[in-house]
């Protein structure tokens, strides 16, 4: 099977994934004790026909059959609905945030796989030496540790005490004032601006974050890059490749690397989900305009529709990543394709 027939069919078996993610989403907000429409009112002291008026402009007021056809409807279309906290289209507003996360999220990534690939090849090319044992344990560390405490460490460390970085937010204030985004990718926008100070800026705003995100999630993955590539350099074509004379280098780059980087692939894709549900703690401790904190003030505000919308554009974007991954596995083992 051709690599356009494995993409067909990956799409083929993400589809029924998705639907039964999104019918477990509107299930459990619509199972969940208590009235939204009470709760969003501000509690008892509220009309009758105020109650009556939320519950129409939700949808809850018709059959859950009708319910559950027009949230399906909806999300074909692209349409979440409206927030009541702000009366804008949620589809409008999680795009105007979502840069920022995806920003902070493969900032995230790419310090992740450099520090847990980096440590993971270096301990299985020293195995059961001191460095290997310090890395392990090293990983094991910033796997357990939780991702707020990280990033409360970080910010005291580095912006209170030693006022290297800031303290939060992903651009200077009085900066952000005459900046006009283009992609609202901030480090994109700002090399297309030929803004060099802006730039830095936003990178210096980007490094704690990143850094919390990514120390988490480097411990799984330096710890799996290290048990694959173990059980690589210990096959007969690594072997020959050193009876060959080759150098160290070319041996481990590459002979053992390519094959190591199956298992980590799948890896790194499955991380991505801790990740994203990381952002949600990262960005409240970094004051992170993005989409995970959109849905933490949804949640504090009770705007139902609101949560119900991010969940869904949260799982459907992971669900693409998924999908990307299973693509990038295919091209990197041709046994999945056939």
């Amino acid at each position: 099977m051709g690599i356009g027939r494995h993409i067909l069919a990956r799409l083929a078996l993400t589809v029924p994934m998705l639907l039964i993610l999104l019918t477990i989403v509107f299930l459990i907000l619509r199972v969940i004790p208590g009235d939204p429409c009470l709760a969003m009112l501000g509690g008892r002291n509220v009309g009758p026909e105020q109650i009556q008026n939320c519950r129409v402009q939700l949808g809850v007021d018709r059959p859950i059959a009708v319910q559950y056809m027009r949230y399906l409807g909806g999300i074909v279309r692209g349409d979440f609905g409206e927030s009541i906290r702000t009366s804008l289209p949620i589809t409008t507003e999680l795009l105007e945030r979502f840069p920022a996360t995806f920003e902070l999220a493969m900032a995230g990534m790419v310090v992740a796989i450099v520090l847990g690939m980096g440590t993971g090849i270096y301990a299985a090319t020293h195995s059961d030496r001191a460095a290997d044992h310090a890395i392990r344990l090293f990983n094991i560390a910033s796997f357990a540790m939780p991702v707020f405490w990280i990033g409360l460490m970080l910010l005291i460390i580095f912006a209170v005490d030693l006022r290297w970085l800031p303290v939060g937010g992903r651009i200077d204030p009085v900066m952000g004032a005459f900046f006009e985004p283009v992609t609202r990718l901030y480090l994109i926008d700002t090399l297309i601006r030929g803004n060099v100070e802006a730039f830095v800026d936003v990178l210096r705003h980007l490094i704690l974050p990143s850094l919390t995100l990514g120390l988490v999630v480097s411990g799984f993955i330096g710890r799996m890059s290290r048990t694959s590539m173990l059980e690589v350099l210990g096959r007969e074509y690594v072997t020959a490749a050193r009876a060959k004379g080759l150098r160290e280098g070319v041996v481990v780059g590459k002979h053992a690397l390519r094959n190591a980087l199956i298992p980590i692939v799948t890896v790194i894709g499955l991380q991505f989900a801790l990740l994203m549900g990381g952002a949600i703690l990262t960005e409240t401790v970094f004051s992170w305009p993005g989409v995970a904190r959109y849905l933490l003030e949804s949640i504090e505000n009770r705007d139902f529709p609101a949560i119900q919308g991010t969940v869904v554009f949260i799982a459907l974007f992971i669900s693409a990543v998924n999908l990307v991954v299973d693509v990038l596995y295919a091209r990197l083992d041709p046994r999945v394709r056939y």
